[in-house]
Order: structure tokens, then sequence, then C-alpha cells
């Protein structure tokens, strides 16, 4: 796929001259290995168990359904249920950061890209600091954009996507976004950010050939370096 190759990422103008850097949290930051996720969806299930007075595995369909047709499970529950988001959210990221490891070679790579470098994440603030600091990564964002920030509304409903812009006075056609989900870089896309997608091992991490992925990095931190390589400082 011409997106993997080098002479691809030589050629991208528009990404050399990025001067803010949106990374997404979950599966983008640290390895979908580390599979934080199952941790999280199943505090999902429990929690969405006991607040609907349902069975585990009717708590799980409908869990899958409303990420499905919601952007996330926390949206559902709110839309058809009403449900306060404070509680879910703290109950959810209650969980072991173990798995996350320090990442020399991520921080080295984000100590050399140029340009403010912000994270847009589905999650809560608490839930990415946990993470980044956990791989050692926490003194290169400036910002931290979260779900409560969104009101609620996750990606990738487009009007978040915009606060974002409004609120740190960002250049779209100036900015890239790096996400391990297709459907969430399509609105980064059409708003003129440059996009790349981190494969992970889970299904949405299918979708790089999309027309608004531009770039397809296997591994982030080797793929920034080799960004670094053809547009940093004496490229």
């Amino acid at each position: 796929m011409v997106k993997h190759l080098d002479e691809h990422l030589r050629n991208d103008s528009a990404l050399a001259d990025a001067d803010t850097w949106i990374f997404d949290l979950d599966n983008t930051l640290y390895p979908s290995q580390c599979d934080l996720f199952a941790e999280i969806s199943q505090r999902m299930t429990h929690f969405v168990s006991e607040f609907l007075g349902v069975s585990k595995e009717h708590a799980h369909a409908t869990q899958k359904a409303y990420f499905r047709s919601y952007g996330t499970t926390l949206n559902g529950m709110m839309q058809c249920h009403g449900m306060d988001p404070h509680d879910f959210l703290d109950f959810v990221h209650d969980i072991d950061y173990g798995p996350v490891e320090g990442s020399p070679q991520l921080a080295d790579a984000l100590e050399r890209l140029p340009g403010r470098k912000l994270i847009y994440t589905n999650g809560t603030v608490k839930h990415a600091e946990q993470v980044i600091d956990r791989l050692g990564i926490h003194q290169h964002f400036d910002v931290i954009f979260d779900i409560v920030a969104a009101d609620f509304v996750p990606k990738p409903n487009k009007t978040p996507y915009e606060q974002l812009i409004d609120k740190e006075g960002i250049d779209p056609k100036r900015a890239a976004m790096v996400e391990d989900m297709s459907k969430n870089l399509a609105p980064a896309a059409a708003l003129g950010m440059r996009t790349v997608l981190v494969q992970s091992h889970f299904e949405w991490g299918m979708g790089g050939d999309a027309d608004h992925v531009h770039h397809v990095a296997e591994d982030l931190a080797h793929w920034l370096h080799r960004a670094m390589d053809h547009h940093g400082p004496g490229a």
C-alpha cells in the first residue's frame, strides 16, 4: 500500500507544514497489545448491567449496540436512558495501568516533533494522565481535550472537532491527527487536516485504504521518527 512508503511520506508537503499534532490516546499512544480496552469493556458491561438491572450477557449486547450506533457506550446510555456520565466514567477507568510500559522511543520522537502536541480522547483527562505518566511522555503535551470538554459528544461527531479547533486556535490546514480508528479521521480530513492511522489488532484498526486516511503507521514511534527524517529540522 502506498501509504506505508517513505516516498509517500516525503512528498506530503502539507504534513511537513503541520504546526499542531493531535493524538488520540487509547491504542494510539500505547500499543493495542496492552489491551487496556478489555478491562475497560468488562467494567462497562458490569456498570450497564447494574444500571439497567439486566444480565451481563444482555448488558454486553447493549454495550456493543450502543458503541456501533452512538459512537460510544456512554453516549448510548445517556441518549437512551438519561444516565449521568460522571459515575460511569469514573467506574470504567478504575483499572490497572500496569500493562502500559514506558516508551523512551516515543518520548524521543515527540521531543523531535516540532509544533504543539495535543491529546483528543473519548476518555477523560484523568485516564489520559494515567496513561501518559506510565509512558513517560506527559511533558510533551500542552492540552488534553477529553469527553467532558466535548460536552460528552464523542468522535466521530464533527462538532467537538470544531470546538477543539476554535478553543485552541488551530489552523486545520496546518494540523495533523493521529488515530487508531479510521472513522474518527474522516471529520479531521474533511476539516483540512492530514491524517495518520495507527494500525491495531482490533477490527476498527482497519480502513487504512480510505481516502480520508493519508498515512498508515504500524508503529507510532517509528513512523514519527521517519516523518522527522523527511521533514524535521535539517531534513
